[in-house]
């Protein structure tokens, strides 16, 4: 049984539930979104909760019970407060800032890098060294985060590159003589 899956979502005030076939959306003040359910789990809208179940005993069916109870709390989450990564910039030189719909970086490459924001993304950079990507998808927004911080990772011996705020490098000590 998945412990995950047991829990009923509450869905806030605000926000309207809608079900189309096998697809489950809300809408709220933030925006719409949706999930697909999958066929063997059952999705119920009632008295202000989505409750799911399991439709049998399957291995699968399981696996998939807690993830889709993950997926439709990330919906409510979503077009109700969004979701939000930030990420820090340390090296000499290198910075960020925004530029229409682009995000221009300048990392120690010979040539800056250009990163279009996609349609759902805001991103801010109140620091050249400081990047807030916000959204109200959380795949997206954790798709964006880790696509900038692939342009340049933070390197273990100096700490130099890109990290996610919360990140811990682990620093390595350098050549002995």
């Amino acid at each position: 049984m998945s412990r995950v899956g047991k829990k009923p979502v509450e869905i806030p005030a605000g926000v309207k539930p809608s079900m189309d076939g096998n697809r489950l959306s809300f809408k709220g003040p933030k925006g719409e979104l949706s999930v697909a359910m999958v066929e063997d789990i059952t999705c119920v809208v009632e008295d202000g909760r989505v409750v799911l179940s399991p439709r049998n005993n399957l291995k699968h069916t399981m696996q998939m019970w807690g993830l889709q109870r993950s997926l439709v709390n990330n919906c409510i989450m979503g077009v109700t407060e969004g979701f939000s990564e930030v990420l820090e910039i340390s090296g000499v030189g290198y910075r960020a800032n925004v530029q229409g719909k682009s995000i221009k970086l300048q990392l120690g490459f010979s040539h800056d890098v250009d990163f279009p924001i996609p349609e759902g993304i805001t991103i801010k950079t109140p620091e050249p060294t400081v990047i807030e990507i916000s959204g109200i998808d959380k795949q997206q927004v954790g798709q964006v985060a880790a696509n900038i911080r692939n342009y340049r990772r933070p390197e273990p011996y100096k700490g130099k590159g890109i990290r996610y705020r919360d990140e811990y490098v682990y620093r390595k000590e350098g050549k002995k003589k």
